[in-house]
């Protein structure tokens, strides 16, 4: 039997969603994979639908697996659950047919991105946003995030080690808003059909040195055109780096959640 789970995490004392080579680093995967393991008393192997860096948090995050053992889907959350730490939890739980897989089978994947914008670095947010000291003017990062939307060619946006075959993207959302009870906090909220490495961060970098008056509102389109990764901002931390939503097609049934509200 096939199972998808939707997962959420604090990634900030994690490397990374994957488990490294010769298990090296403390990955979410692994510590979700052995505590499936107790739940259905044999070896688990996960897929999920995107493989987040270190630092970077998840409150949608879906992955599957296959098991032998009957379980009740009640069964597999409180189990699993049981045996993971608390920067850890499945939300839910569901048999899927065996044509679902948690990464191929995905549509579309939504992120969002948390700036707490304020003089003073923060203290209980330190790793669950990114601080930005200086101003950031919004109104000038939509208007330089609407060169971004549509399918383009990312190459100046994807990390130096990205694996993708193709850096060619769909960007059908990218929206940016204020929270806060003096809109300290900046959301970025952006979907699309799949992500190369570091892209999200990339366009951050990008949209916060326009935001800040340290470049011009075309220069996100000037970055887009040149195709290269070295003339590009920089990469903005992954601390403040959700995954919050991956949508797909209706037979499968997976919940597609909004993101919590939390602080902001």
């Amino acid at each position: 039997m096939r199972i998808a789970l939707g997962v959420e995490y604090d990634g900030a004392n994690f490397n990374g969603w994957q488990i490294q080579a010769q298990g090296q680093g403390y990955s979410v995967q692994g510590r979700v994979e052995q505590a499936l393991a107790k739940v259905a008393n044999h070896e688990v192997r996960t897929f999920c639908a995107g493989r987040t860096d270190s630092g970077v948090h998840a409150t949608g995050q879906i992955i599957h697996f296959d098991s032998e053992a009957v379980r009740k889907a009640r069964g597999w959350v409180l189990g699993a659950n049981a045996h993971l730490p608390d920067d850890v939890a499945v939300i839910w739980a569901k048999p899927v047919s065996d044509a679902f897989h948690a990464r191929f089978s995905a549509q579309r994947r939504r992120y969002r991105y948390v700036i707490y914008s304020r003089p003073v670095r923060p203290t209980f947010l330190a790793r669950r946003v990114t601080w930005e000291y200086r101003t950031l003017d919004i109104e000038r990062m939509q208007a330089a995030a609407s060169y971004l939307l549509g399918e383009h060619d990312f190459s100046s946006f994807r990390a130096y080690g990205c694996q993708a075959k193709s850096p060619v993207r769909t960007v059908h959302e990218l929206k940016l808003s204020r929270s806060g009870e003096r809109g300290e906090f900046i959301m970025l909220d952006i979907e699309a059909n799949a992500f190369l490495h570091h892209m999200v961060r990339n366009i951050v970098g990008v949209l916060s040195a326009i935001g800040a008056g340290e470049r011009p509102v075309e220069w996100a389109r000037e970055v887009l055109e040149y195709r290269d990764r070295k003339l590009g901002g920089v990469t903005a931390p992954p601390y403040g780096l959700y995954l919050v939503g991956v949508e797909y097609p209706e037979e499968f049934g997976i919940p597609y959640l909004s993101p919590p509200q939390m602080v902001w």
